[in-house]
């Protein structure tokens, strides 16, 4: 897919599972599980959709999925169903190493956005895994991931960017910023504070990825928040803000934990907002 002179590619990391009432807090289950039927132990489907965007002589990965350095125990708890890795994913699709990436962008630090930023070497160590990429994170987010809420905790892990400022490529970046023209990062509270979400805009044409704010399609409605998010008044305040003007403006919009349809577009359906995949 091009956007304008920039080349743009969806990276599936793998499939894993998250409970379905943690996915969808305060919406009933009967509700959720019609558009996402939990297996036995409640839990649901879903992907990682990386962005690979080459542009201006840059090779720019956007959050890097869930990794590989999980026990036998963690991946029988996640349901993760790796059949590539990561760097085998970026090849298969947008025909590049992992090696050859020279920006590396995470939305925030969670495990299933920041897990493929590392891989462990021969000796056991966490160690970058692009080796020739500079790493962006916000500095409100690294903040926050070094000294986490006792609700959120569990979801950072230090090797996934402890490597990185060892080695220097670790580079902390302001609440909103831009990589190269037309690419930049945004915050939206709500997730947590210092969540950021890509936005690419090129010749009259846009593409946002709602990171954790809309993690699916099946969180378009309004009040479908996480239970995971810290501020869950102030996720439904940018969903209020973002989805109208995406349906207004034809965003392409990137659903990053959707297992089956990455990218579509938000229209309105009468007084409804829903998502139309694209084709």
């Amino acid at each position: 897919m091009n956007f304008g002179n920039y080349r743009v590619e969806v990276i599936p990391d793998c499939e894993f599972r998250l409970d379905g009432g943690a996915m969808f807090g305060v919406v009933p289950r009967n509700l959720w599980a019609r558009a996402n039927p939990p297996d036995d132990q409640n839990r649901i489907r879903m992907n990682m959709n990386c962005l690979f965007i080459e542009a201006d002589g840059e090779r720019i990965l956007i959050d890097t999925g869930i990794g590989e350095k999980w026990s036998e125990k963690h991946r029988a708890m996640y349901g993760i169903n790796r059949t590539h890795s990561l760097n085998e994913s970026l090849k298969a699709v947008a025909g590049v190493a992992a090696t050859d990436m020279t920006i590396v962008i995470n939305t925030h630090l969670h495990f299933d956005h920041a897990g493929g930023n590392s891989i462990r070497n021969d000796a056991g160590q966490a160690v970058p895994a692009f080796p020739n990429a500079r790493y962006f994170i916000s500095q409100a987010e690294y903040e926050h991931a070094e000294s986490p809420t006792e609700r959120d905790r569990a979801s950072y892990f230090s090797e996934n960017w402890q490597p990185m400022k060892e080695t220097g490529q670790l580079e902390l970046k302001a609440n909103d910023y831009e990589i190269v023209p037309g690419l930049t990062m945004e915050t939206h509270a709500g997730h947590n504070r210092s969540m950021q979400c890509p936005r690419l805009a090129r010749d009259g044409k846009t593409l946002f990825g709602f990171a954790d704010l809309v993690p699916t399609r099946a969180h378009v409605p309004y009040a479908w928040v996480m239970g995971y998010d810290l501020y869950p008044v102030e996720t439904v305040e940018a969903k209020k803000k973002l989805l109208p003007q995406a349906a207004q403006e034809n965003w392409t919009c990137l659903f990053y934990h959707d297992p089956d349809t990455p990218l579509g577009r938000i229209v309105h359906d009468g007084e409804k907002l829903k998502v139309l995949p694209l084709a």
